[in-house]
């Protein structure tokens, strides 16, 4: 194999593929990328059994073939040749050779026969989701995955088509059993059919840092077992996770009698405030709600008291509810708008949040004993 190549090419690629693999590897082979060189392109390859990225860019090709190398020390290597660099890549007899400038590096390498590739070929369901969609829908629900591994099947977005009144409808849910975050788009075309998936934690999180790099569609196709997504000039497919998500509509409120209206963002600052002097242990904030009046109060047995009036229309009995400052201030940060609703019922139900009737997103927050 021989191919010369834009370091910034080659840096932004492998920057994409490098972060899928472990640091720590028991089998040597899955801390290599995968180097192929076509006729006009080269493809970087990189695996963790579980998800794979794939992605293709331009090169200068001398000798098509193909080669693994150690991921991390590649792009340690690419990230700090000199910006303008034009590298040479040449793999023979067990090595690769890379000369940038003045710079020579020669890597020990594996052969590209033991390199594990997650069984490609087509998925039965296929549909495309513009970038924008695909990525309010990560944004809006994956602060509410689970990071809990014994809840393995709460580790990662769960996918399912519905009928909202009749409209056919895609929705996103993740929950941790303390809040529940759900986003609903309009189902696109060719989704119908699709099985109920859940997509892993780590997929999500790749899926998002290649997403900013993407103007138009996401070509993503599925079965029961793994999906893909076909970013242009990267692919990545991932394992789903094998499990039942809970029917977790059970938990949406729908008859929660108390409505406080609020600016979500003078209320966050305000509970970011009192929840200053709150410990790893304490971590509950209280409301005490009042006609138009709300006072968020922290009470730490080690460092003290803290409380605060914020601004709220109420008209409902006053009444007192804790909550975890932390879920709280998460799932404020997901409203774009000047006013939110918190529909309430007693100190022991769950809360229903959101932006309006309208809103595509729902967050529900369990309270916490203050």
């Amino acid at each position: 194999m021989k191919a010369t190549i834009e370091r910034a090419t080659l840096l932004k690629g492998l920057s994409h593929v490098q972060s899928v693999v472990e640091r720590r590897n028991t089998i040597p082979i899955l801390s290599n990328v995968l180097i192929e060189a076509g006729e006009s392109s080269i493809r970087l390859m990189a695996t963790d059994l579980d998800l794979q990225i794939d992605e293709t860019i331009a090169a200068a090709i001398d000798q098509p073939g193909a080669i693994t190398v150690s991921a991390h020390t590649l792009f340690d290597i690419a990230r700090k040749l000199p910006d303008g660099a034009q590298v040479q890549l040449s793999a023979a007899e067990g090595r690769l050779t890379i000369v940038a400038g003045r710079a020579r590096f020669n890597l020990s390498t594996l052969p590209r026969d033991d390199f594990p590739v997650i069984a490609e070929g087509e998925l039965p369901t296929q549909f495309e989701l513009p970038a924008t969609t695909l990525k309010a829908i990560i944004d809006k629900t994956r602060f509410a995955i689970s990071t809990e591994e014994t809840r393995y099947y709460l580790n990662g977005i769960f996918l399912h088509v519905a009928d909202d009144n009749g409209k056919p409808v895609l929705k996103a849910a993740a929950t941790d059993g303390h809040r529940l975050a759900r986003m609903t788009v309009e189902r696109p075309e060719g989704a119908d059919k699709m099985p109920d998936v859940i997509v892993p934690r780590k997929c999500v999180a790749e899926l998002r840092k290649l997403l900013d790099e993407v103007d138009g569609s996401v070509g993503v196709s599925l079965s029961g077992s793994k999906i893909r997504f076909d970013l242009g000039q990267a692919i990545l497919t991932s394992k789903l996770i094998d499990g039942t998500f809970p029917y977790y509509s059970r938990v949406i409120p729908t008859a929660n009698d108390k409505l406080l209206k609020l600016d979500p963002k003078s209320f966050m600052a305000g509970v970011d405030r009192v929840s200053t002097i709150a410990t790893e242990k304490t971590r509950a904030v209280k409301m005490a709600l009042d006609r138009d009046k709300i006072t968020l109060s922290v009470t730490s047995p080690e460092n003290g008291a803290a409380a605060e009036e914020v601004p709220g229309e109420y008209t409902a009995l006053p009444f007192e509810i804790g909550f975890n400052s932390r879920y709280l201030l998460d799932i404020l940060g997901q409203i774009d708008s000047d006013l939110c609703e918190v529909h309430l019922s007693d100190a022991a139900a769950p809360t229903l949040i959101r932006e309006n009737d309208a809103s595509p997103a729902l967050y529900v927050l369990m309270p916490m004993r203050v």
